[in-house]
């Protein structure tokens, strides 16, 4: 296959497969851990309710931005056609940059915010690569 199509799949995919991780986590997250009395798709009900949650309410989230991550970074490794590294972190960008937009329409507490910018997304990128690189070696 054309080594252009696979970078530009690659891309697709692996921010498909990373979404529908982080989704699935999120959903568990809110069946486990549900915040009572709030529409979780309601954003303005749940920016009101951020700042008096426990901190369990914050570990499926971030569970399904680094997980989704992962998977999302290897999905795009192992489909990419050259530059396997630059794709893999390209997901972890995109993911990045919805994590920034989320932290700034919702206010959760300094302490996920940092944790959530800082590890869930570049680094599992990274680890999604090297998983990938790692599986082709095989």
């Amino acid at each position: 296959m054309n080594p252009l199509l696979r970078n530009i799949l690659a891309v697709i995919g692996g921010w498909l497969g990373g979404s529908i991780v982080n989704m699935a986590i999120v959903q568990l997250g809110n069946k486990i851990y549900p915040i009572e009395g709030v529409d979780v798709n309601d954003m303005q009900a749940l920016a009101e309710v951020m700042p008096h949650l426990e901190s369990h309410h914050f570990i499926f989230p971030f569970m399904a931005h680094a997980l989704g991550t992962l998977v999302g970074a290897t999905k795009a490794g192992l489909i990419a056609g050259s530059h396997k590294m630059t794709f893999s972190l390209v997901i972890g960008v995109l993911f990045l940059m919805g994590g920034v937009m989320v932290n700034y329409m919702l206010p959760a507490p300094t302490w996920f915010s940092v944790l959530d910018l800082l590890v869930a997304y570049m680094p599992m990128a990274w680890i999604g690569w090297e998983i990938a690189n790692r599986i082709q070696k095989k």
